[in-house]
């Protein structure tokens, strides 16, 4: 194989650089030529493919920085049809035109689930990323336990059956996704922020983090040291939480909550507000868990329970939210993420050069080695419908009476945090953040470097 492309799909994380980086060095060594995919999926739809020579002459391009956030390719959330197969053919056609043999692409369970009908006509394979961390499965077997039954619509809805297997830490696939150890360091950094302003005012603050339907990112803020966490994948119970915030607020004068942006009522439905629209990859657009976890608070504590205290008015007035929001995406990776995403684009590469084809490039973990990379067949990933869903924690990873991370769920933050920031990270942050020429010279974009190398099909006369 001599030339492959790459792309990054979905969501933009802090360590795509760095993949994409740990890919073109292997290819480098290789003797392989990248060709790099503007905008994701999104090129591929475009006659013209916009691209970028990634490593002309076997070089990496120096605008190509493992330590700068984000992606030098940009990144879309749009997704190939399986069932359009006329854009299957064209796409198929414009990448021949590039001669490429073989691609890499970036991304999560989405980007997983759309590069299948690729894979049926192209080596591809996935270096996952992800700062939800639901790309994976805690168990091998994990995908059979998944049901499906008519909705009415013309359409299927989708549940978890019971495990059917006992868990251990050293059988998860996929351990943890690049992206995750950099967002949960901006969420804790973010509770522990919010929490001087609570304690100071008197005031219950709702903290809300990124992760759709999965908690790792609530879990992993524990190291801001919350009073409460609350995961999407256990139910609100309304009563008892406004009875712990009570008696939490009792003895400190103030409280801090972390709360998923995926977390559900009793009957399953998500809390914040949905938008009936959705994202090109499917997703359903969540708003609102934060501000809607106020309003049943502010219901259920009530303004005389404040008043009593003299701590204000009106229960309204002493609780209040914050979004961690797209911070969590963004900014400089943590040496965790930059070193085990170059890690695994470099595994891909490898997959690639072996001939193998639909697999995903995985980071694996258990006592004797550590982390170390690994593969693992995309097929595996999917239920019996052919879909793959979104990792959800481990029930053994949360501990609902506490509304705290449980001892197994503490072990699993251990593994990947324990030496996750380096010296270097600190030194950026000592030089660059207040480095005097911030003060007086314009940011300058990697985009416009990028921009000067795009390169273009020129269009087939019909």
């Amino acid at each position: 194989m001599k030339r492959i492309g790459i792309l990054t799909a979905g969501g933009d994380t802090p360590a795509l650089n760095a993949t994409i980086h740990g890919a073109v060095t292997r290819a480098n060594q290789l003797r392989m030529e990248v060709i790099g995919l503007m905008k994701g999926f999104n090129s591929l739809f475009n006659a013209q493919v916009p691209h970028v020579h990634l490593n002309p002459l076997y070089q990496t391009i120096p605008e190509l920085d493992p330590t700068q956030g984000g992606t030098v390719l940009g990144a879309s959330r749009d997704y190939i049809n399986a069932d359009d197969h006329a854009s299957l053919d064209a796409i198929l056609q414009r990448l021949h035109r590039l001669k490429i043999e073989g691609l890499i692409c970036i991304g999560g369970d989405g980007t997983l689930n759309g590069m299948q009908p690729l894979a049926e006509r192209l080596p591809s394979v996935l270096a996952p990323k992800t700062i939800d961390n639901d790309l994976g499965l805690n168990y091998r077997t994990e995908p059979d336990e998944w049901r499906r039954k008519a909705d009415g619509r013309d359409g299927f809805s989708y549940s978890r059956g019971p495990a059917r297997t006992v868990f251990d830490l050293e059988q998860m696939i996929n351990y943890v996704t690049p992206g995750f150890a950099t967002s949960v360091y901006v969420s804790a950094m973010g509770v522990m922020r919010v929490r001087t302003t609570a304690e100071s005012h008197r005031r219950i603050a709702i903290i809300e983090v990124m992760g759709r339907h999965s908690g790792y990112v609530a879990l992993g803020s524990m190291y801001g040291q919350p009073d409460i966490i609350l995961v999407p994948e256990y139910p609100l119970d309304a009563d008892s939480l406004a009875e712990r915030v009570k008696e939490i607020y009792d003895l400190q004068k103030h409280v801090l909550i972390v709360c998923g942006e995926g977390i559900v009522d009793p009957e399953g439905r998500v809390l914040g507000a949905e938008r009936s629209s959705t994202d090109p990859a499917g997703n359903v657009l969540l708003s609102g868990a934060a501000e809607a976890l106020r309003q049943i608070l502010i219901e259920r504590i009530g303004d005389e329970f404040f008043r009593a205290r003299r701590r204000g008015n009106s229960a309204r007035e002493a609780i209040f939210t914050r979004k961690i929001g797209h911070t969590q995406r963004g900014g400089r990776p943590l040496l965790f993420d930059r070193f085990y995403a170059a890690q695994l684009g470099g595994k891909a590469v490898d997959i690639l050069a072996e001939g193998q084809n639909n697999l995903v490039s995985i980071l694996q973990w258990n006592q004797k080695k550590g982390f170390h990379v690994a593969s693992f067949e995309a097929n595996s990933f999917r239920d019996r419908w052919g879909l793959i869903h979104a990792r959800t924690l481990h029930p053994s990873f949360y501990d609902a009476h506490l509304m705290k991370p449980s001892r197994v769920g503490v072990e699993y933050l251990l593994n990947i945090f324990t030496g996750a920031i380096g010296q270097e990270d600190m030194e950026y942050i000592r030089q660059k953040i207040f480095d005097p020429g911030n003060l007086t010279e314009p940011y300058h974009s990697v985009n416009n470097d990028i921009a000067k190398r795009i390169q273009y099909l020129r269009i087939e006369k019909t």
